[in-house]
């Protein structure tokens, strides 16, 4: 499983756009399960801290992540992140230590 490509994601959205970006992502979550490479897609609210989501992601690798971000609608929102973010995205690499389901 080493080549495999995984990551969780914490997004600390600003207070006044977590509905937005809960709709925004909603939307993409089918879509990206779809794509060639992508093994796992969730995304996860913090019941205690409803502005902070969580993307767990498994892709086959990076480089069918790599086609995942290059697509127009991750760009622009890649640009605009900000907007909707109290603070970048903390991003941990993850090593796969048992198959995926």
């Amino acid at each position: 499983m080493a080549d495999h490509y995984g990551f969780i994601l914490h997004a600390h959205t600003r207070p006044e756009k977590a509905a937005e970006f809960e709709a925004l992502f909603r939307a993409y979550v089918a879509p990206s399960r779809a794509e060639p490479g992508c093994i796992a897609y969730h995304m996860l609210r913090d019941q205690q801290d409803p502005t902070l989501f969580i993307f767990y992601e498994v892709w086959q690798s990076r480089a069918h992540l790599a086609t995942h971000s290059a697509l127009p609608h991750m760009r622009e929102f890649h640009q605009r992140r900000m907007e909707y973010l109290r603070r970048d995205f903390e991003i941990r690499e993850i090593e796969m230590l048992s198959p995926a389901g």
